[in-house]
């Protein structure tokens, strides 16, 4: 396998216990995988890899997606978010719009 430019992690809720109880998954995060999955393929963006993460304990701003090696997080997170985020990433920038600081 070759190391990816990019890894973007996607909160699914996952608490110590091993279930997914948190607002993200309450949201549809899990949903987004797929979507996200299909929207780096179909713009040809290989270098860019995808796992879900346990609790960001970001739950009131969720779903949260973080891209790394990058450090940006992002809130509020659906498929509109995911297509200007992902416009962003290819332009080299940052989608301020669902930034979270």
């Amino acid at each position: 396998m070759q190391k990816p430019e990019k890894q973007i992690f996607v909160c699914a809720s996952f608490r110590v216990t091993g279930e997914a109880q948190g607002a993200c998954k309450k949201k549809g995060a899990n949903d987004l995988l797929g979507y996200l999955e299909g929207e780096l393929a179909d713009r040809g963006m290989d270098g860019v890899t995808v796992s879900s993460t346990a609790c960001l304990k970001a739950c009131d701003r969720g779903p949260v997606m973080i891209v790394h090696p990058d450090n940006v997080w992002y809130g509020k997170v659906n498929e509109e978010a995911i297509d200007a985020i992902l416009d962003a990433m290819q332009e080299g920038e940052i989608c301020k719009e669902y930034e979270l600081t």
